[in-house]
C-alpha cells in the first residue's frame, strides 16, 4: 500500500501529536513532513500531501476537504500563542502588519477588527520586520512559538482566541487534520489512536522538551491548547469560514 503523505505544523503546540505518531506503529505507514502553517496548507492544496494539520482558513482553497480526526489545535478562551500586539489601543489601530507564517490567524484578526472592534486598518503584508514598528498606530499579528514570552513587551496585547470567545461565545479551532481526498477508515482509526497516545503521554513528552523561564510550556500544552474537536469547535469553524467570505 502506498504510504499516506502527512504534513504537520512544526510548532510546539503539535508536539503531543508528533510524539504519538513517533511512538506508535503508524510511522512506517506514512511519509511525515513538519512545516510552517502556511506551507502545510499549500502542500495540501497542491496535492503534495494527502492529510495536513492545516490552518482552517485554508480549507476555502480546497475543492474537496474532509476532517479526518477527532483532534485539532483549538482553544476555549485564551490560547497564549496567537496575538495582536499593538502600539496603541485596538480601536486606534491604523496599520496592521500580518504574520507571513499565518493564514487562519491573520483572517481571525481581520474578522475581529471588522465585526467586533469595528475598525478598518490598512494591511501591511510584506513589512521588513513585520513584528516591529515604532509607528504609534501600528499593530502586529503574530503566532506560534515566536510569541512565547512577548506579552510583557507590549502595552496592548490581544489574545485572539480569547477575543473570539468574547465576540461569539464559542471556542476556536485554529487547525484541523484535513484530507483532500477520501482516506480509508482503517487508517483514520489507527491515526486517531496515535494522536490520542501522544495526548495521553504529555508527561513523558515534557521530560524531553526544554523548558523556558519566560513561558509555561506545561500549562500551554495541558490547559491553553484544547485538542478535542468538539461540536462547538466545529460550529465555530463554519462560522469563521462564513465571516472570512464576507471580508
Amino acid at each position: 500500500m502506498n504510504k499516506i503523505r502527512i504534513s504537520a505544523v512544526s510548532y510546539t503546540n503539535t508536539k503531543p501529536f508528533i510524539y504519538g505518531i513517533q511512538h506508535s506503529g503508524i510511522l512506517n505507514k506514512i511519509e511525515l513532513s513538519l512545516d510552517m502553517p502556511s506551507d502545510c496548507a499549500q502542500k495540501l492544496i497542491d496535492d503534495v500531501v494527502d492529510i495536513g494539520l492545516i490552518p482552517v482558513a485554508a480549507t476555502l482553497n480546497l475543492p474537496h476537504w474532509e476532517i479526518v480526526s477527532e483532534y485539532c489545535i483549538g482553544a476555549v478562551g485564551a490560547v497564549n500563542s496567537v496575538f495582536i500586539f499593538s502600539n496603541c489601543d485596538i480601536k486606534d489601530v491604523k496599520y496592521l502588519q500580518l504574520d507571513p507564517e499565518s493564514r487562519s490567524s491573520n483572517n481571525l484578526g481581520l474578522v475581529l477588527l471588522k465585526n467586533y472592534w469595528k475598525v478598518s486598518p490598512e494591511l501591511i503584508r510584506n513589512a521588513a520586520d513585520y513584528s516591529h514598528s515604532t509607528e504609534a498606530n501600528t499593530a502586529f499579528v503574530q503566532i506560534g512559538d515566536r510569541t512565547f514570552g512577548k506579552k510583557e513587551q507590549y502595552k496592548y496585547v490581544y489574545d485572539l482566541a480569547e477575543e473570539w470567545q468574547k465576540f461569539t461565545g464559542l471556542p476556536f479551532m485554529f487547525a484541523g487534520w484535513i484530507a483532500n481526498k477520501p482516506i480509508p477508515q482503517e487508517f483514520m482509526d489507527e491515526f486517531n489512536a496515535a494522536l490520542k497516545y501522544g495526548l495521553d503521554h504529555r508527561a513523558e513528552l515534557f521530560e524531553e522538551l526544554p523548558m523556558r523561564d519566560d513561558f509555561d510550556l506545561q500549562d500551554y500544552l495541558m490547559h491553553k491548547i484544547d485538542f478535542d474537536l468538539t461540536a462547538d469547535k466545529k460550529k465555530a469553524l463554519y462560522m469563521f469560514l462564513d465571516f472570512i467570505k464576507e471580508l
